[in-house]
């Protein structure tokens, strides 16, 4: 390739990566608000052409699809970004809730009720650190044993989908719901003290 040329291509597929990522992020706010929305409207939402649209998402399924890969990228990420290898499982469940919850907007979009069906074993595939990191607290005694990982970790979806219900409808801050989501889960997870146990 032309020495001249490496520029001129390497500014085209920079614009091409942002353009692409205009559309997604138009998506997610237009879908977001309503899940109906036409492309043409995502289309305007990301200032460009609905035939530009079509070039990179021939279909809404395309459009759908890429929304969902980019979903499982942020989810990684997020879970990297909690260090789930650091301190007690329970702390790390705790951070890595905190990373999920910010994920508000791209998982509602690119999953819908993902607390029904298919979706929820989707993000199963993406949580093999997560479960790891239960398993450690049932090893630490930071997390009640008898509680599976894959029970805890449905667990947390769930509570996080709560929590997104309860900002979405602004029945409470974001500080506030997670909060909530935050305590109630650990407060299930925790092992109770055999010494405050009555018997029966």
């Amino acid at each position: 390739m032309n020495r001249m040329q490496e520029p001129i291509r390497r500014d085209r597929s920079q614009s091409m990566a942002r353009t692409r990522q205009a559309i997604l992020d138009a998506a997610v706010e237009m879908l977001r608000r309503d899940p109906a929305a036409s492309m043409a409207a995502i289309a305007d939402a990301a200032g460009t052409a609905r035939s530009t649209l079509h070039r990179y998402f021939p279909e809404r399924s395309d459009l759908i699809e890429a929304l969902q890969e980019l979903a499982d990228e942020q989810v990684t990420r997020a879970t990297e970004r909690a260090r789930p290898e650091e301190g007690t499982g329970n702390e790390a469940l705790m951070r890595v809730c905190q990373e999920y919850f910010e994920l508000d907007e791209l998982i509602a979009v690119a999953y819908g009720d993902f607390t029904q069906g298919d979706d929820l074993e989707t993000l199963d595939d993406m949580d093999a650190d997560l479960l790891a990191l239960v398993e450690r607290g049932h090893a630490d005694g930071t997390i009640d044993p008898t509680l599976s990982p894959e029970w805890i970790h449905i667990l947390l979806w769930h509570f996080l989908d709560a929590a997104w219900s309860m900002t979405a409808t602004r029945r409470a801050t974001k500080h506030e719901a997670l909060t909530l989501c935050l305590r109630t889960l650990d407060k299930l997870i925790t092992p109770s003290d055999p010494r405050s146990q009555r018997s029966v």
